[in-house]
């Protein structure tokens, strides 16, 4: 079992059982995960902005997160208008937001981006794993965000 495994056992433990996702190269191990999961339904978008606004969709109908997988700093920002919306809205959404390898970072490759600056100012919550020790309470911790009061949590 890996990281991604662990976090969607996370959010199946939490009945977060939706994930809304426009992955790119680096959330690979996170789509596998979710084809390891039956219980997980992955909804393909192919624009951040439809997966964010389908997440607040979903969240207003329901009264439940759902996940959204989006592909760095740059698809994070595509889809943070809907994300304003949802926050106003007082809808529950989990981001899962993919960056590249740690040790790759100092490189700043094109779709570096400081996440944490973007994701604030829409966010009630914003977390960063750093390593294996840190996905279940960060998991967790973005749940329990997305329902007290209830809003957007990304990590």
């Amino acid at each position: 079992m890996n990281g991604a495994d662990v976090l969607c056992d996370v959010l199946l433990a939490n009945d977060v059982t939706v994930c809304f996702a426009n992955p790119g190269t680096s959330e690979m191990h996170f789509v596998a995960a979710l084809d390891r999961k039956p219980k997980m339904r992955c909804v393909l978008g192919l624009f951040e902005g439809v997966v964010t606004g389908a997440a607040d969709g979903y969240a207003r109908m329901t009264d439940r997160p759902a996940a959204t997988l989006l592909h760095t700093g740059p698809g994070l920002a595509n889809g943070l208008a809907n994300m304003h919306n949802a926050r106003r809205a007082f809808s529950p959404m989990i981001n899962i937001v993919g960056d590249h390898a740690s040790y790759h970072l100092p490189l700043d490759a094109p779709l570096t981006s400081d996440i944490e600056s973007l994701a604030t100012p829409m966010s009630n919550w914003v977390g960063r794993v750093k390593g294996p020790a840190d996905i279940v309470p960060a998991a967790e911790a973005a749940f329990r965000a997305s329902l007290t009061p209830p809003g957007v949590a990304t990590m």
